[in-house]
């Protein structure tokens, strides 16, 4: 595939359940209703999909219907991290044989290798790769940050394309401009400061909000990309208080009772995150509604 191709908002789906099981049907619609809406690209069982809780059964599966689903009109980055080289690999070769366009890796969790151990981790995801790696720099969830050195060291690899970058730091994408190279793909994990992000060179963003609010997000990095910060400074505007609120609970509990509310999918989360506690909906339809989600 075209790494080019990788700009814009890349929607980080929800993984809806119906009675403990994956809702396919619900997943199906929430694919076309990203479309029809105008995002960039689709990100299956990433953070925000329950990666950690679906079976190695579902987490293929999903995958493969996303493909399925997108059917080529938008590319589809599929999640394919593990804190074991091995089992990273198994999925990335998955995400090869479905369709998929890239995979999104996350950095290896609870084992919290050093700098040499996460570029060797992706070393040999790299050279037995299927198709472009995003590395996934999420240090809050993971408890290992990946340096800008190590993702240098990483840029010069076939198969290793860019960066999702969840650590709020501003100064990254500038300093990774210059140590990786303009082929170098950033993205933001981090919705508020993605406009940010944005500004400092990014091409896009990795996002939760735009399960919720497709358009006026896919409307924001395009106005970005034209280099019109007036336009996506508005939409920030309209929008910030729906990226905080999606985080007034544990992820993705909030968005999975928004969606709830606009009658796409149930509630259901899987435990050990439990059900959007009632104190944060009030804020969060308020949100929704000031970011015409509601409408």
């Amino acid at each position: 595939m075209m790494t080019d191709r990788l700009k814009g908002v890349f929607t980080a789906l929800i993984t809806p359940f119906q009675g403990g099981r994956v809702d396919e049907e619900a997943f199906a619609r929430l694919v076309e209703r990203q479309i029809e809406a105008g995002v960039h690209g689709l990100v299956p069982v990433g953070t925000t999909g329950e990666t950690s809780t679906l079976s190695h059964e579902e987490h293929r599966r999903v995958v493969s219907l996303c493909v399925e689903t997108a059917r080529g009109r938008v590319p589809v980055i599929a999640g394919a991290g593990s804190n074991a080289t091995g089992e990273a690999l198994d999925f990335l070769r998955h995400a090869g044989d479905c369709g998929a366009d890239a995979a999104l890796v996350v950095t290896p969790y609870y084992n919290r290798p050093s700098q040499e151990g996460l570029y060797q981790h992706y070393e040999v995801l790299a050279r037995n790769a299927p198709v472009p790696i995003i590395v996934y720099n999420v240090p809050s969830r993971t408890g290992v940050d990946i340096s800008n050195d190590t993702l240098a060291r990483l840029a010069a690899l076939q198969n290793i394309a860019g960066v999702k970058d969840a650590t709020g730091d501003m100064a990254r994408p500038s300093i990774q401009r210059k140590l990786c190279g303009a082929a170098w793909t950033l993205l933001s994990g981090d919705d508020p400061s993605g406009l940010g992000y944005m500004a400092h060179g990014g091409h896009g963003c990795i996002s939760v909000t735009s399960n919720v609010a497709p358009r006026p997000c896919a409307e924001m990095y395009e106005a970005c990309l034209a280099g019109d910060y007036a336009t996506a400074r508005r939409l920030q505007d309209r929008l910030i208080r729906l990226h905080k609120a999606l985080f007034l609970d544990a992820s993705p509990a909030p968005t999975k009772f928004a969606l709830s509310r606009l009658g796409l999918c149930h509630e259901d989360v899987r435990l050990p995150i439990a059900p959007c506690a009632s104190s944060a909906h009030a804020p969060i339809l308020e949100a929704m509604d000031e970011a015409g989600a509601l409408a």
